[in-house]
């Protein structure tokens, strides 16, 4: 097994996973490095550091800096309407995009969908209304 405080990453992870692929997923996991040691001595595949870890490895991060929006929340891009009858999209979408206070939209409604233009931007006219 990896030493468990160094768990295999990037392309070490990925050349290990090709070599162990006849071993079950906790195997694997474990024998990367992906794995606790319980007071009574049992072995736990840490499975959601592994895969974590596998994805990483393969350029996908399903975690990317900076996507907390500051109260530990992740952006969910699902967002309901409030008993006032708004919509609120939240700062961590705006920072996102770049967006500054005084950035104007145009509101455009389709069957099921609203779609923001932000007013000014390079691409206005070159879209079509496919709404």
């Amino acid at each position: 097994m990896a030493n468990k405080n160094h768990p295999l990453k990037g392309k070490s992870l990925l050349q290990k996973i090709n070599e162990l692929a006849h071993l079950s997923k906790r195997e694997s996991a474990q024998a990367c490095g992906y794995y606790t040691e319980t007071k009574d001595g049992q072995i736990r595949a840490n499975l959601a550091d592994f895969y974590d870890a596998l994805l990483e490895a393969r350029g996908i991060s399903l975690n990317p800096e900076g996507t907390k929006d500051g109260r530990g929340r992740e952006p969910t891009y699902r967002v309901s309407v409030h008993k006032n009858g708004q919509i609120v999209i939240g700062s961590t979408y705006t920072q996102a995009m770049g967006l500054k206070p005084g950035d104007e939209f145009v509101i455009k409604l389709g069957y099921k969908h609203i779609r923001l233009e932000q007013v000014g931007s390079s691409d206005d006219d070159s879209e079509t209304d496919q709404g």
